[in-house]
């Protein structure tokens, strides 16, 4: 079975810069929000949509994108989004209004779909050999993971030495040196098929999909209420209009035979769940450096970055380790790692050796991430048939920015939970209501009105917070416990073929029509 050469791994480098770009764009702009601020005063819900509208529409829209790349072309899809991606960060960085930077931010998102999946599916074309594609495979996922980990640091970065619009700019260069190369390091692939792109299946997901995303993060800020569930409930009755279409079309979205693998749906189920514990932590580490901690935005970023490495370790260590271990007890070895790291957050106490603290536990918990996201994902695209790669990458996104939502609103919600029953009884009444409704509401509350506070109540919000942040933690070890010890009993017998056999597989169904 062919070998990757020198030019497929200088491809899978090019690869790496889009994603990269992906995670930047996502946490870029928590710096640079209250520049922006002053220039185009934007209201509360409009600066919450400046932020949401980017992961909102990723989310909606990367099933459409994969099986669309798998139809006209992996490539020229990757080049289409990255040109639209390169106009709409221009717009976003000269916009003069709010709503002028929402839609560019929409488009972003948009155009941002169509790249995650076109990305890991050239690298299933491009790296045939089992062993090989899984080691791209785990590059590629940490990339993502130290965008978003670089993008407070980058971010602080450009804001001291130009305007707010900077940070959208940095795409710019990155999308012109990929379409410059991609026709040279890249190969096309379309998928065998007939078959049109069905536009009603596409509409039903948009349907199922936005609703549930959207009544996710409005949980996640506001709490449960008969919008959000009307909308979560409205989104899952589309789910099974979608699913009851795809079962009666011969070229559907989604192929629903790729759930008959065990492989395709753990791995799917390991990606869900370990999104959600590092989804909800993630937000609550921030929290703890900044409102906490007392550190700046850009000194929590760089606090970050330990953890960043970390993933990047596990993410290019676990292919490696999975040739001589079966991927199931890899897993699970690393989730064991990230139990670790949260019940070192379940003890976690505010106080100032707190940060270290903190950091390390959350290296644990990426050592976990990194290698989920490098096998999990391995495992996700090689069940797949070749042409049904870009499909089965975009479920595997999917899942993970579903994950990501689920774990922001329930460890969110929890924290919350709580936070307000232990600052009951512990806000004085004579507290004008405001100043009361703040206090009671979240740390983040608490520390906007730190000034108008009796002395030692804002160390009683923080000490609320780290309790309910305990309780995430602890409420996360028990989930991934359970989680490791599926991926060990369900994934035990994955990886007992002969490589030989598993790439002869894959070399029949991989005919990439390289048009470079």
């Amino acid at each position: 079975m062919r070998l990757a050469g020198p030019r497929e791994w200088v491809g899978l480098a090019l690869l790496s810069l889009p994603t990269i770009l992906l995670g930047l764009d996502l946490t870029l702009l928590h710096l640079a929000l209250p520049a922006l601020a002053i220039d185009l005063r934007p209201t509360s819900v409009q600066a919450l949509w400046i932020v949401d509208a980017y992961g909102f529409m990723i989310a909606g829209f990367l099933i459409t994108m994969g099986t669309l790349g798998d139809r006209i072309g992996r490539r020229k899809l990757l080049m289409i989004g990255a040109v639209a991606f390169g106009i709409a960060s221009v717009l976003a960085a000269y916009s003069t209004s709010a709503a002028m930077l929402i839609a560019a931010r929409a488009a972003l998102g948009v155009a941002g779909a169509t790249l995650m999946p076109s990305t890991l599916a050239l690298i299933s074309n491009m790296f045939v050999n089992h062993h090989q594609r899984a080691l791209a495979i785990g590059v590629w996922a940490t990339m993502f993971a130290l965008g978003m980990a670089a993008g407070p640091v980058v971010g602080g970065v450009l804001l001291d030495h130009y305007w707010w619009g900077a940070s959208f700019l940095v795409a710019v260069p990155v999308v012109g040196l990929l379409l410059v190369s991609a026709p040279f390091l890249l190969p096309e692939y379309r998928a065998p098929q007939d078959g049109r792109l069905d536009i009603l299946s596409v509409i039903l997901s948009l349907l199922a999909l936005l609703p549930i995303i959207y009544g996710i993060k409005q949980i996640s800020k506001d709490g449960l209420s008969t919008g959000t569930t009307l909308a979560i409930a409205g989104g899952l009755a589309f789910v099974i209009l979608f699913v009851r279409r795809q079962r009666r079309l011969e070229s559907p979205l989604i192929d629903l035979n790729l759930f008959t693998s065990r492989a395709f749906s753990v791995a799917l189920v390991v990606l869900l769940v370990g999104l959600i514990g590092v989804g909800g932590t993630m937000l609550l580490v921030t929290q703890y450096l900044q409102l906490v901690s007392g550190l700046s935005p850009l000194m929590a970023g760089l606090w970050m970055g330990p953890p960043a490495l970390a993933m990047l370790a596990a993410g290019i260590t676990a292919p490696l380790a999975a040739r001589r271990i079966r991927p199931g007890y890899v897993i699970a070895g690393a989730l064991g790692l990230s139990v670790i790291g949260y019940l070192m957050l379940a003890r976690l106490e505010n106080e100032p050796s707190g940060v270290a603290l903190v950091t390390a536990a959350f290296s644990f918990v990426y050592l976990g991430l990194g290698t989920i996201a490098a096998l999990g994902t391995d495992l996700v695209v090689g069940a797949a048939p070749a042409e049904k790669a870009g499909s089965a990458s975009a479920m595997s996104e999917t899942l993970q920015e579903l994950g990501l939502a689920v774990g922001i609103a329930t460890l969110g919600s929890l924290t919350t939970a709580v936070y307000r029953n232990r600052m009951f009884d512990q806000i004085p009444d004579t507290l004008a209501h405001d100043v009361h409704k703040a206090v009671g509401d979240s740390l983040a509350g608490a520390s906007s009105v730190a000034q108008e506070l009796p002395p030692g109540l804002l160390e009683e919000a923080q000490a609320a917070f780290t309790a309910g942040f305990n309780v995430a933690a602890a409420t996360s070890a028990v989930s991934i416990s359970i989680l490791s010890i599926l991926a060990a009993v369900t994934l035990r017998h994955v990886g007992t073929d002969s490589d030989e056999a598993v790439e002869s597989k894959q070399g029949q169904n991989q005919q990439p029509n390289d048009a470079s």
